[in-house]
């Protein structure tokens, strides 16, 4: 409770940020919302794992094309502006949704909305550490985080019963109506406090090379970069196999399938609950190493699962490692990073474990197909171990000290 008390003080005390909060919290329900539908309704016209591969890789394909030459963008252009311009590009996509009838085209536009990420999420991170003072950074990153994941614990549940009750439009148009409520909350943020400073530009190719060039002077990006990317892979497996879990291996429907995401959902929001907490006397790199474990130990648990009821326990303890080990990354990344540098660093970072997810999407829906939900939960597990190790053997004894930090205007 003390925790939350801090977290939400912060919310009152940082007028930005919790807009900020707010438009992510509007967006990201619909979006998990959204999610559900899609994957269900592929899933239900086609029968195939191989489609539903097929989804989860259109919407990263763009944010590797793009993402990875879109840094010099978000740290030249206006952070504000880009925002808002993703978010009425999704807007777009989503009311065009209802009027589909085909997997072909569900997946294409779903590939449409991917493009707008791109620009989306490495724009809010790297914007993220102008709207609050350097001391609650961890805690600003974990309470944006628990922003999403809150409604990835209750937006799955409403879409499933949303869909089972009367199909996917009507989810469709939900999350259409949230991207615009998120623009319009997104626009009262003063540009400057998304951006303490426009860098002066050497020419968009020497930019875009120094934002790769940094993961090889830091360990911590290093260690960000490798150690989260064998959980991407884990991730892949688990988002690819996640229905085939629900609706085969434990006799389940659309309403079971979301409750598992919820499950996660609620382990996710715990854990990023934890995080101000557990950084408050220890460095985010000295406590990395074991945030992998709890997620590793969910994925083996749900493999393993006799029934929906343990399933979704395992997924609670799954979301809790997840929902440490993410925002632990982000705030590692932040802090070893100016903010001139920021939005290069995290587009090459987001476009790298985005490729490696859309490689771990192929490779799942084929374990998948070919040897069952179970084999694939398992193998996530030790993935998750392997990136725990990873970053124990890159951070073992190792101090790097963090960048300053703009405070907010």
């Amino acid at each position: 409770m003390a925790s939350l008390r801090r977290h939400l003080s912060l919310l009152r005390a940082a007028t930005g940020f919790r807009l900020l909060f707010i438009a992510t919290l509007g967006s990201a329900l619909g979006t998990w919302m959204a999610t559900i539908a899609l994957t269900y309704e592929v899933q239900q016209r086609t029968h195939s794992a191989w489609w539903v591969s097929a989804l989860w890789i259109a919407t990263l394909l763009p944010t590797v094309a793009i993402g990875l030459f879109a840094g010099p963008l978000i740290d030249r252009l206006s952070r504000r502006r880009l925002l808002v311009v993703a978010d009425l590009a999704r807007f777009a996509v989503f009311a065009a949704l209802p009027f589909v009838d085909s997997a072909t085209w569900l997946v294409v536009l779903a590939g449409v909305a991917g493009v707008a990420n791109s620009f989306f999420r490495p724009t809010v991170l790297a914007g993220l550490p102008n709207l609050v003072d350097e001391p609650e950074l961890a805690r600003g990153t974990s309470l944006l985080q628990m922003a999403d994941w809150s409604a990835t614990a209750l937006g799955p549940i409403i879409a499933g019963a949303i869909v089972a009750a009367s199909g996917p439009d009507l989810v469709y148009w939900i999350n259409a109506v949230t991207f615009v409520f998120s623009a319009a909350l997104i626009l009262r943020i003063p540009a400057t406090l998304l951006q303490s400073e426009q860098p002066i530009t050497r020419g968009y190719w020497r930019d875009l090379r120094d934002g790769f060039s940094e993961f090889f002077r830091s360990r911590a990006l290093l260690t960000a970069l490798l150690a989260l990317g064998l959980a991407v892979v884990a991730t892949g497996f688990v988002n690819v196999s996640e229905v085939f879990l629900a609706t085969r291996s434990l006799h389940s429907h659309a309403f079971g399938y979301g409750l598992l995401w919820g499950g996660a959902g609620v382990g996710l929001v715990i854990g990023s609950l934890l995080v101000g907490s557990l950084l408050d006397r220890r460095r985010p790199l000295a406590v990395y190493p074991f945030v992998f474990v709890p997620w590793a130990l969910g994925a083996l648990g749900a493999a393993l699962a006799p029934n929906l009821a343990t399933a979704v326990v395992a997924m609670v303890v799954c979301g809790i490692g997840n929902g440490l080990t993410f925002p632990l990354t982000v705030v590692i990344v932040q802090q070893a990073v100016a903010d001139r540098m920021r939005g290069r660093v995290f587009t090459v970072i987001i476009s790298i474990h985005n490729a490696i997810l859309g490689l771990a999407f192929v490779l799942g829906g084929w374990l998948t197909q070919d040897f069952g939900a179970r084999w694939v939960y398992g193998a996530a597990a030790a993935l998750l171990l392997a990136g725990g190790a990873t970053a124990y053997a890159l951070t073992a004894g190792h101090t790097e000290p963090s960048v300053a930090t703009e405070a907010p205007a």
